[in-house]
């Protein structure tokens, strides 16, 4: 094999051997360490008088001394009890923080192909209130005669939110009677093909004791059921 020299390349270390036989070479003092000088604490009390310049100090009137309250676990207790019981007394006065959502005494339901979302929509008013009846103090037959003639004025004079006043049933010997039939006639009766939803009314309007209903325009029929279960 030819073996060629490359004398052009460079060669830092070529006579470090013979620099270290002859003693020759001298080593370069480490560079000193530079120390920062401390500042002057009277220098520091100089630029702080000076800093303070034409500063007035408050007088004892309006100062604000002594460490401030701390507040024990006694002391948060009672006020939170103070708030439980505020809260408590804007609930009887004025019905303030009552959910007629969160009670067992509430209802609601869906139409036919309706997202069940729509009940919290409508119970949240939502939608406008354009016709109401109040059935208090009839028995069941007439109840449900005035019902049936209030629903079929709503739709014919196409109205689309209406509010049936119930009650709660709180007399009832077991179930509130006339609450479950308007239940009943809104889900199995003839009148469910022109229900969209409904829901208890919120508290301004009688909470549990009435009954949100929004209608269709038009009421489903077989031939909008076929045409809705194709697209699906």
């Amino acid at each position: 094999m030819k073996t060629t020299e490359f004398s052009h390349l460079f060669r830092p270390f070529e006579n470090l051997e013979a620099l270290l036989k002859s003693k020759t070479f001298n080593l370069k003092s480490a560079p000193a360490i530079h120390r920062e000088k401390m500042p002057d604490p009277i220098s520091e009390r100089k630029l702080f008088i000076k800093a303070m310049t034409g500063v007035k100090p408050l007088r004892r009137e309006n100062r604000i001394e002594g460490n401030p309250k701390r507040i024990r676990p006694e002391d948060s207790k009672n006020d939170s009890d103070t708030e439980a019981l505020l809260r408590l007394k804007e609930l009887i006065n004025q019905g303030k923080g009552f959910v007629v959502a969160d009670t067992g005494e509430y209802m609601e339901g869906t139409g036919y192909n309706i997202h069940p979302g729509i009940t919290n929509r409508l119970h949240g008013g939502e939608f406008s209130i354009q016709m109401h009846i109040d059935l208090h103090g009839l028995n069941v037959e007439d109840a449900k005669d005035a019902f049936e003639s209030f629903l079929r004025k709503a739709v014919n004079t196409g109205k689309r939110g209406v509010l049936i006043i119930h009650g709660r049933g709180l007399s009832s010997p077991s179930i509130p009677v006339l609450k479950t039939k308007v239940q009943e006639w809104l889900t199995r009766g003839r009148w469910y093909k022109w229900v969209i939803a409904f829901s208890s009314a919120r508290s301004c309007d009688g909470g549990t004791g009435g009954t949100y209903v929004l209608l269709r325009k038009h009421p489903v029929s077989k031939k909008f059921k076929k045409r809705i279960g194709g697209l699906l």
